[in-house]
């Protein structure tokens, strides 16, 4: 493995650790958790090193990701809390698809628009797999359209409850709520993320000049 990669790979990592700690801690009266500011964050990170080092390296940073995310759901399941495991099944399942699917499209699109001005190709494919990552791993984790065995669905009927959607709408599932709250702060972040996505590919292509 190429060492430039090292660094790539610890900060997803890191990201996916931090990320599995902070969604445990709610805020906005529920809609959100501190997760919610970290993970997004995991985009960032494979388009620098696809911007640095090619699609190659982001696709292994990504693997990196999801087998620390397997292990962070491995340890999570083990942890029993009041109403069941700290990861219930349905949300470990839901995490790792959506985690791969929308880190592989969010490679894929990046790819098609590197060529073009240095701005489109990071937000578009953030955006992208922002949406991507939202829409599987919430209807995978809460939608109750979806076969799974009884205690998987019990683990996760909370999210279930009839409540105003994002607190002041119509009535609607509580997770729909989240999904869109989540979904929301993904592309704030994405928007956020231009910044440092400039200054530490200019840092680093300095670098490997």
């Amino acid at each position: 493995m190429n060492r430039s990669y090292l660094p790539g790979i610890l900060a997803m990592a890191a990201i996916v650790v931090a990320s599995n700690i902070l969604v445990q801690f709610i805020i906005l009266d529920g809609l959100l958790t501190w997760g919610a500011f970290t993970y997004p964050i995991s985009f960032l990170v494979t388009d620098v090193m696809n911007r640095v080092y090619g699609a190659s390296a982001a696709r292994r940073v990504m693997f990196a990701g999801f087998v620390t995310g397997v292990i962070c759901s491995l340890i999570g399941s083990q942890i029993m809390l009041e109403f069941g495991p700290a990861v219930p099944l349905r949300i470990a399942i839901g995490s790792g698809i959506a985690f791969l699917c929308a880190q592989s499209l969010d490679i894929a699109v990046f790819n098609n628009l590197r060529g073009g001005a240095w701005w489109r190709a990071p937000l578009a494919s953030s955006v992208v797999g922002s949406a991507v990552d939202t829409f599987l791993f919430f209807g995978i984790a809460f939608s109750a359209s979806l076969p799974f065995p009884e205690a998987a669905n019990m683990a996760v009927s909370w999210s279930w409850e009839s409540v105003p959607f994002l607190n002041i709408g119509p009535m609607a599932p509580l997770w729909t709520s989240l999904a869109f709250a989540d979904w929301v702060c993904k592309l704030a972040i994405a928007m956020l993320a231009l910044a440092p996505f400039r200054i530490i590919v200019g840092s680093l292509t300095t670098k490997t000049t």
